[in-house]
């Protein structure tokens, strides 16, 4: 029989495997004589009530373990990896690919792309299908593993092989429909291009897409991201407010009619179009319970709601009037571009409401990769310090300094460029705050001089290919 291997890192004290004397470094090789393709064969096994575990020892002998379990019981394994595989990488050259725009020198597990749709399950992250086979589908199909998030990008299939350089790409999209007849659930993106997706292609696009609704889910649409670094890459431009307008219009044309059938707004434009447009954040009720927040879809209008149930909860408190004349502080809220606007109107609130708090809103311009790049996540530390230094020479009193956690590496207190937190805070002679990713993170933060780390709420930034 062929098996795949999969190194045992850890073993769970108390657990089945202990019990049966399996350690770290074994090799678990098969379950009921089954190979183990990942840690989704792996769960959908280790359900069955009575397994037999193929287990070979350091010492190369192999020992058949004979386990009776409830169906819910885990075995107890860790392995080296979460997929127990290795991670597949994409295929594509992509016209608007981030990881492209990247200057040389950087950590070299950033310039690693992603294409691997069990990513898709266990984060979110969002595929292109174009290097899956029929076998992958109908095992997807099989588990029922879903959501599956795709970027579509257009359904014009020409098109879709011209925007992801990739032959393969526009059949692929023939994947969607056994997807919709087998009824997996599916979200969509599309990174627009301007003069390349948008207009008639963006109409085509959405109309092609609303055939799988309802199992097709939600479809975000982003502006791509434009570095400074493109030289021998495909042209590409900023779009413009009339432009933005435009694609709104077309967005907000299709959500009426999809909500009416099917109680979906289904199609939604980022934030990024309404700020570019000049435009106010829909209301709520939009966002269909924020399923596209992850791709910057809502995000603007739900820190703004979160923030006034907040403040409406905080009024109501025992504590409030003791914090209306007791504190007294000074603290500078540092943010990329994009959510500066909103912040900053926030702060003002928090100041009227509170006299003796001092509120710098400071928007970080993107040096490191050009001022078009404008959201918080893909901040350096030495554009941070750098500007904070130059507000601080200028006369600025900085007080505490508040980040959000996206700034930083997933777990760590390291900016994208390896700047640590301690070594801004040592530059700048402040102390750090990390704020969370909510409203009330931010209240709590703003109003709480013990607030000092809200990464366990967070909300890390992961590069992907359309991170603006």
């Amino acid at each position: 029989m062929k098996t795949t291997e999969h190194i045992i890192k850890a073993v769970e004290p108390g657990s089945i495997a202990e019990e049966l004397e399996v350690e770290a470094g074994d090799v678990l090789l098969a379950i009921n004589n089954q190979e183990i393709e990942d840690v989704f064969d792996y769960r959908c096994m280790i359900l069955e009530e009575y397994l037999e575990v193929l287990i070979r020892k350091a010492d190369g002998e192999e020992w058949l373990l004979e386990v009776d379990k409830d169906e819910d019981e885990d075995l107890g394994l860790e392995f080296e990896t979460d997929l127990m595989s290795d991670y597949r990488s994409c295929t594509n050259k992509c016209i608007f690919c981030f990881i492209d725009q990247m200057p040389k020198g950087m950590r070299e597990t950033l310039y690693f792309k992603d294409d691997d749709s069990r990513l898709s399950f266990m984060q979110g992250n969002y595929i292109t299908l174009t290097n899956m086979k029929d076998k992958d589908i109908d095992r997807i199909i099989r588990l029922k593993l879903a959501p599956i998030n795709i970027s579509v990008q257009t359904t014009n299939p020409e098109l879709r092989c011209k925007m992801l350089n990739n032959r393969f790409a526009g059949e692929k999209l023939n994947y969607l429909q056994k997807l919709y007849e087998n009824g997996i659930e599916m979200n969509g993106q599309i990174v627009c291009c301007k003069g390349v997706n948008d207009g008639a292609e963006l109409k085509r696009s959405i109309e092609d897409l609303m055939q799988y609704l309802p199992f097709m889910r939600s479809v975000s649409v982003v502006p791509a991201g434009i570095t400074k670094y493109r030289e021998g890459l495909y042209p590409l431009e900023l779009f413009s407010k009339e432009e933005a307008e435009e694609i709104i219009d077309l967005i907000e044309s299709y959500q009426q009619k999809c909500f009416e059938e099917y109680g979906l707004h289904f199609i939604h434009a980022s934030d990024e179009w309404y700020i570019i447009a000049g435009r106010e954040f829909p209301q709520e009720e939009t966002y269909d319970d924020y399923i596209q927040l992850e791709n910057g879809v809502g995000m603007m209008r739900l820190l703004r709601t979160e923030f006034t149930e907040a403040m409406e909860q905080l009024k109501q408190s025992e504590k409030y009037a003791e914090l209306k004349e007791q504190l007294h502080r000074t603290i500078t809220v540092a943010t990329g571009r994009l959510a500066a606007p909103l912040l900053t109107e926030l702060a003002g609130e928090l100041m009227d409401e509170f006299t003796g708090l001092q509120i710098n809103v400071v928007p970080i311009r993107n040096d490191f990769f050009g001022e078009t790049i404008t959201v918080s996540g893909l901040i350096t530390g030495q554009d941070l310090i750098k500007q904070l230094k130059e507000k601080k020479e200028s006369g600025m009193e900085l007080g505490d300094v508040m980040i959000p956690s996206n700034m930083l590496r997933t777990g760590e207190l390291v900016f994208l460029d390896d700047v640590t937190t301690a070594e801004a805070e040592a530059a700048l002679d402040v102390k750090i705050i990390i704020n969370g990713p909510k409203g009330k993170d931010f209240v709590e933060a703003v109003l709480n001089p013990k607030y000092r780390d809200g990464r366990d709420n967070g909300n890390f930034v992961y590069i992907k290919a359309y991170d603006r």
